[in-house]
């Protein structure tokens, strides 16, 4: 096929996944939506016949609509997957090209940004309230299936393998979903995990801890892989001036996310049992899989993969365009071919044909492939170490320190309803400085606010230490240094998601998210390995420690290695750092 039939071909493919609402196989995606859906009301039916023993299902045997709902759900994810596939998949081009959205980064504020924006943070809402109802679930799940708990220490199976498995899932799910995000695209992968999240709602409706366990860990897989998409499709989408302050501002959704939790639990545990907060999800990833029409695919990732077509109708919804023309065959559809040369005054022209320019240097070979590897090679290997530091740290953070400190608390004397009070307004008090956060990000300094924000939690953290249980005999001051840390994880976390996605090139950028987002989640899986085994809680200032040390190192590497984002066309933040050609999408 030649090149004009390429390219007739390609328009033809993005014309019509255009008009079909932005699917390359629009029937086979909605058929499979419905059958997920399906699939997951057939689980209902066995949950309510179980109101009349307070919703216990343990030792029930599943019934002929369960059974059927399973296999509706697995043929209704092959469907969805198959309607996402892009076309030419085997085709789609890794190659960085030489047309650069320009305009996209210069474009102002528009209410399809302002749209796409409010569908992610809803996005982000719903995925982070996933892993947190497993804290709020396992209370429930040890006394119905008498497992062991603090609760209840003579059980044999300890409940803490629930969290392990969610946890563990959204650890691998990091790592598929880097992987699907540059194979798929980012609004694939996004609707892919909405979907998911509707189908492992079912979790509520399974009889058997067992069950439970697998489908745990599969909703982890799905809320894993959500966040660092969502941020790279932000980071390609949004302008430059706004893309710091929105990304950590709806990172900062881990706070409302925990009150949303919290507030579900106390609303439909009493009457519904645990179950009820796991069957939320069936609505919540419906509702996503319905906004898609708000969801675009990036058109860095377009171009990149060869696809200029798509990319020019998303950058017209925008307010942009491409600063070369997208059909110009040695800019735009052929990325390892030159700019076109400028022309030659006719008195100095040669008769004979001006053979073709060389080819001229594009992005290393290292930015041009995707995956993990090419994190580690020397063009990114810095920022890199920075990142896998603060992201370990964030998961020490979130899984050990916060999540052992209402036992480090009993154990120092103050009262179970007092840890939950420190908690709570922690999260209260971390909106507004989450706000600030936000605005620091994006007016001021990424690397800048990165470092300031590690050094006062890691601050915070190694007094916390040196004081140990006697900080109890210090009220106030225990309650402010434990405020840092707390309102840290949620600030962490959100400019940490939001550095990622701007620190790498477009081939690079899902998976630099989603090793990042996958190294957090390794310090959970740590933590609660250790509870599965039944070792005994450190105390605050061991959990403190843990955590200070991977987050004063983090502050070290990005004072070496880490780049500014703030202001950086997302083309020429490493490569440049790097002295390597940049990398134009």
């Amino acid at each position: 096929m030649d090149d004009d039939a390429h390219r007739r071909r390609g328009g033809t493919a993005a014309g019509a996944a255009a008009a079909a609402g932005g699917f390359t196989r629009p029937l086979a995606f909605w058929a499979g939506a419905a059958a997920c859906t399906a699939g997951a009301l057939l689980h209902l039916p066995m949950y309510w016949h179980a109101r009349h023993m307070g919703y216990r299902m343990a030792g029930m045997p599943m019934d002929g609509a369960m059974t059927a709902g399973m296999a509706l759900v697995v043929a209704g994810l092959a469907a969805v997957l198959y309607g996402l596939l892009p076309p030419r998949l085997a085709d789609l081009r890794r190659e960085v090209t030489s047309v650069r959205v320009r305009a996209m980064d210069d474009a102002p504020l528009r209410p399809a940004h302002i749209g796409l924006l409010l569908v992610l943070s809803l996005a982000v809402t719903i995925d982070v309230m996933k892993p947190m109802t497993l804290s709020f679930v396992a209370p429930g799940v040890a006394a119905e299936y008498g497992l062991a708990s603090p609760l209840n220490p003579g059980g044999t199976v300890p409940v803490a393998w629930l969290p392990l498995a969610g946890i563990s899932g959204t650890m691998a799910g990091s790592f598929l979903w880097g992987r699907l995000g540059d194979r798929i695209g980012r609004r694939g992968s996004i609707l892919l995990a909405g979907m998911m999240f509707a189908t492992t709602a079912v979790c509520g409706a399974m009889p058997s801890f067992t069950w439970n366990v697998v489908m745990c860990f599969l909703m982890g897989i799905a809320a894993g892989g959500l966040i660092p998409i969502t941020f790279t499709l932000i980071a390609e989408t949004v302008p430059r001036r706004h893309r710091g302050w929105a990304m950590v501002l709806i990172g900062g959704n881990i706070t409302v996310a925990y009150i949303l939790t919290s507030w579900l639990a106390a609303e439909l545990t009493p009457g519904y049992s645990w179950r009820a907060l796991w069957l939320v999800g069936l609505p919540t990833g419906v509702l996503l899989i319905l906004l898609n029409r708000w969801i675009p695919e990036s058109p860095r990732y377009l171009l990149a993969t060869g696809r200029p077509a798509e990319a020019r109708a998303v950058l017209a919804r925008y307010g942009a365009a491409l600063e070369a023309p997208a059909d110009d065959a040695t800019t735009a559809d052929d990325p390892t071919q030159a700019p076109a040369p400028a022309p030659v005054p006719a008195q100095a022209q040669a008769p004979a044909r001006v053979p073709a320019p060389a080819p001229a240097p594009t992005a290393s070979r290292t930015s041009a492939r995707s995956g993990y590897p090419p994190l580690f090679a020397r063009a990114f290997r810095g920022p890199t170490l920075a990142l896998t530091l603060l992201a370990l740290a964030a998961g020490l953070l979130a899984h050990g320190f916060q999540m052992w400190l209402p036992t480090n608390l009993g154990r120092m004397g103050i009262a179970e309803v007092s840890s939950d009070r420190v908690l709570r307004d922690s999260a209260l008090i971390s909106l507004p400085l989450n706000l600030l956060t936000a605005l620091l990000y994006g007016l001021w300094s990424s690397r800048r606010t990165i470092i300031a924000l590690s050094t006062l939690t890691t601050a915070a953290l190694l007094a916390l230490a040196v004081l140990g249980d006697g900080a109890a005999q210090h009220g106030l001051l225990l309650r402010l240094l434990l405020f840092v840390p707390l309102w840290g994880i949620s600030a962490t976390a959100a400019v940490m998601a939001a550095y990622a996605s701007e620190a790498y090139p477009t081939p690079l950028r899902a998976s630099g998210s989603s090793w990042t987002a996958a190294t957090s989640k390794a310090g959970g899986v740590l933590i609660l390995t250790l509870s599965v085994a039944a070792v005994a809680v450190p105390s605050l200032a061991a959990t403190a420690l843990i955590a200070a040390v991977p987050l004063a190192l983090a502050a070290l590497a990005f004072v070496r290695y880490g780049p500014e984002t703030r202001g950086q066309r997302l083309d020429d933040v490493i490569p440049e750092r790097a002295g390597e050609a940049p990398a134009h999408v």
